[in-house]
């Protein structure tokens, strides 16, 4: 049964889960669960996400590339091997910046569900 997610048990290479499509957004998930979710996400140039606002501590890591995270207005250009926190309930986007692909982890648990 194919859920999506990588193959259990299996030595990936993170980078390697996901590739660039033209003027797209790819998103393959890592592992789904109710209490959160780890993807792997690749952004073509110019490929960015709106601006959102979510109930749950997200971190981010960038595993290629160059991207700019804005937290609450505060700007934060981050380059491979580099992540970050974004803390529940605050405002945030993913501003274009080149090519690149990073890891979503959201926590969902300790947070009343939405």
């Amino acid at each position: 049964m194919d859920n999506g997610e990588v193959g259990k048990s299996i030595v990936h290479i993170t980078v390697e889960i996901i590739e660039y499509l033209p003027n797209a957004v790819v998103i393959k998930t890592i592992l789904k669960k109710s209490t959160g979710n780890i993807c792997v996400m690749s952004f073509d140039t110019g490929e960015g996400l709106t601006e959102k606002t979510t109930p749950y501590d997200t971190f981010v890591q960038i595993i290629e590339g160059k991207a700019e995270i804005v937290i609450s207005g505060e700007s934060h250009i981050m380059c491979t091997g580099e992540s970050i926190v974004i803390p529940a309930h605050t405002s945030n986007f993913v501003r274009p910046n080149g090519r690149f692909k990073m890891i979503q982890t959201v926590i969902k648990s300790g947070y009343e569900s939405v």
